[in-house]
């Protein structure tokens, strides 16, 4: 039996607009020059630059109210899936309809850079060598072998059944190790070797011989492991030699390249250059931000496609072609106006927590120590601006200003406190640029152990564990007291 009920129900729903700008407050000011390039290409009625005779309420003339078209001919925003829309960054909605092409539209390619790969690079130098055929083969397998950091990470064995299996090359361990002796002289110096002390060794082979270098080549092909761990009694006593003598040959080893690979300029790597969103400058002793230029486009709509609109609106008899050339132009000029609007939220918001953030931690940006960082989460500068901590959470994660002392992720300004022996709450990156000052200023041939960094750090008025020590110096990098010895 079928019945009849009201039900009431509330909810709350991200509108596409409020998604958009969400978007953009995330992205970097290289990412949204991309994304303005891309919405200047794709919606025709955006514009950019300088417009004349422009007038406040020229969005006006398009409103919904004075349109002659009722709610089917537009776009039910409702009805948009967020998680849909979320998960697509590249295509806007209204892209999404056919009458957005032209009947002559083709894909276009983008075209690369190209460049000679670090394996061609060492192929290529296999042509100055006198090899056979089958020596070839096996060279040019070995070659494809070598990871980015200049190493084979694979055993002998593996590869001489895999020239077996894909190539057709029956060989033995002992003919490939031969060839590889081969690769082992291509340069870059320490290509093709197995494991860093192989890498060491090729390297000192190659350099002029003389004592420091024999000395050396010792020490990393006989006591590699009391070397790595500094073991400098046991190699002094090992070797019968003067500190002097270590020392020297120490210092040739660490002007090795532990990742050959690594030093190929031709390798084509992706390099990310890093373009500050603001800029804090000291004027007067008062600080100015100022947002980046390239976050802050002219952008108007089209005169042309408002004309347009008003043109089809006045005409009298309006035909099916009409209407939909109508239904078009208005998606767009509404696609353009979402734009423009969620643009300028975007600067607002980004000025509004910077200049929130630079006013919390004013005394750093004054000075240039870190150690005057104060304790700052997200939530502090949220309660301030109030707005949510998801908001701010986007415009510190992947945003950098230009300061005085150098370019920074605004990230990095955040950090929590510690109550010091005063009972005063300190932020832990001022405990851990005194930790790293303390340790630059230890005496290398007695490094200072955790222990020891702990007490000192206690004697400052810093009361922490040994473990929060050493969880501090992980973070900063930096290795345990035996480690950092010299001699």
């Amino acid at each position: 039996m079928l019945k009849q009920y009201l039900q009431f129900k509330l909810s709350q729903k991200l509108s596409p607009q409020q998604i958009q700008l969400m978007k953009l407050i995330q992205l970097p000011t290289q990412a949204f020059e991309q994304r303005l390039k891309q919405e200047l290409e794709e919606n025709p009625a955006l514009d950019t630059g300088k417009e004349s005779d422009a007038k406040d309420n020229e969005f006006d003339e398009f409103d919904n109210s004075q349109d002659d078209y009722n709610d089917s001919d537009t776009i039910d925003a409702g009805d948009i899936n967020v998680d849909e829309y979320l998960s697509d960054d590249e295509i806007p909605d209204y892209r999404t309809h056919a009458n957005n092409y032209s009947a002559d539209d083709d894909e276009k390619s983008i075209p690369y850079a190209s460049g000679t790969s670090f394996t061609q690079h060492l192929t290529n130098q296999l042509n100055t060598f006198r090899l056979n055929d089958q020596e070839y083969e096996i060279a040019q397998f070995l070659v494809g072998s070598v990871d980015e950091s200049g190493y084979i990470r694979r055993s002998l064995s593996d590869i001489t059944d895999d020239l077996a299996f894909t190539q057709n090359v029956y060989t033995t361990e002992e003919d490939v190790e031969k060839v590889l002796g081969i690769v082992h002289q291509l340069d870059p110096a320490g290509v093709g070797a197995r494991n860093l002390q192989e890498c060491l060794s090729i390297q000192l082979n190659r350099k002029e011989q003389h004592p420091d270098i024999e000395l050396a080549t010792k020490i990393i092909d006989k006591a590699f492991e009391q070397f790595t761990k500094k073991h400098y009694k046991k190699l002094l006593q090992k070797f019968s030699i003067t500190e002097n003598e270590l020392k020297a040959a120490i210092e040739e080893i660490e002007g090795l390249n532990p990742k050959p690979g690594g030093s190929y300029s031709g390798s084509n790597r992706m390099v990310e250059h890093v373009v500050p969103d603001f800029a804090i400058k000291i004027v007067d002793g008062k600080l100015e931000l100022t947002l980046n230029g390239r976050n802050a486009p002219e952008l108007h709509v089209s005169r042309t496609y408002n004309n347009m609109l008003k043109g089809y609106k006045e005409s009298k008899e309006k035909s099916k072609s009409q209407k939909d050339a109508v239904l078009f132009i208005k998606q767009k000029l509404d696609a353009a106006k979402w734009f423009i609007e969620a643009v300028k939220q975007r600067q607002q918001t980004l000025f509004v927590t910077m200049s929130s953030i630079m006013h919390y931690q004013k005394e750093y940006f004054l000075s240039g120590d870190e150690r005057m960082l104060k304790p700052m989460i997200l939530k502090d500068i949220a309660d301030e601006i109030e707005m949510d901590v998801s908001t701010v959470s986007r415009v510190a994660n992947s945003k950098y200003v230009d300061t005085p002392y150098g370019t920074k992720l605004i990230k990095e300004f955040f950090s929590e406190s510690m109550t010091n022996d005063q009972g005063e709450e300190v932020s832990t990156r001022e405990i851990k640029k005194i930790l790293e000052t303390v340790i630059e200023e230890e005496d290398k041939k007695k490094p200072l152990t955790d222990d020891k960094l702990a007490g000192i750090l206690k004697e400052k008025g810093y009361p922490i564990a040994r473990r929060t020590v050493a969880k501090y110096r992980e973070q900063l990098d930096i290795p345990v007291a035996r480690l950092r010895k010299k001699i």
